[in-house]
């Protein structure tokens, strides 16, 4: 049986390089945010319709993986960003993206706090809402019933971190 793993949070809070470091330390493979891939080749502003084909980009990029996966599929972002994106970019959010959040699972999410610098990126917009996104995310985590733990730590400590969170979710699910 594959487990899902979410790694989700705010933007700059590390995640794609956390869902690296875990696939390596899992010996599996992770799904990476397809948001970038997507933008970095777009040529234009991204508008509203966008966040919907990359909601549905990031859902292929995962089942695509997910034969390959060895224990663990690490995901690099996950549907909860997309809706996040969208209600607080345009106050609303498509309903396939609400629909599908509520028929997709992961059984584990792992919330990347924001205790790591921000980092300038051409595609992020939010250096001064960090907070903020925080505890939508975690609020939306939350009222979801989703099974999550907080990730937090610098350096190989964040790593470590996740990876303990990670154990205790399995020494739960198995006992």
């Amino acid at each position: 049986m594959i487990r899902r793993i979410a790694i989700t949070g705010p933007e700059s809070t590390g995640k794609s390089m956390l869902a690296e470091e875990l696939a390596a330390h899992y010996e599996t493979v992770w799904v990476p945010e397809y948001a970038r891939e997507y933008l970095e080749i777009l040529g234009k502003p991204y508008g509203e319709k966008d966040i919907l084909l990359i909601a549905r980009g990031q859902l292929a990029a995962e089942e695509s993986l997910a034969g390959k996966a060895n224990r663990f599929l690490f995901c690099d972002t996950e549907l909860l960003v997309t809706k996040i994106w969208s209600d607080v970019k345009y106050n609303r959010c498509h309903p396939w993206i609400l629909e599908t959040i509520e028929k997709q699972r992961y059984d584990l999410y792992l919330l990347c706090d924001i205790d790591l610098p921000w980092q300038y990126d051409p595609l992020r917009e939010h250096p001064d809402q960090r907070q903020f996104l925080f505890d939508l995310y975690y609020r939306e985590l939350n009222e979801r019933k989703f099974p999550f733990g907080v990730v937090h730590g610098t350096g190989p400590d964040r790593m470590k971190n996740a990876a303990r969170l990670i154990e205790r979710f399995i020494s739960k699910t198995e006992s």
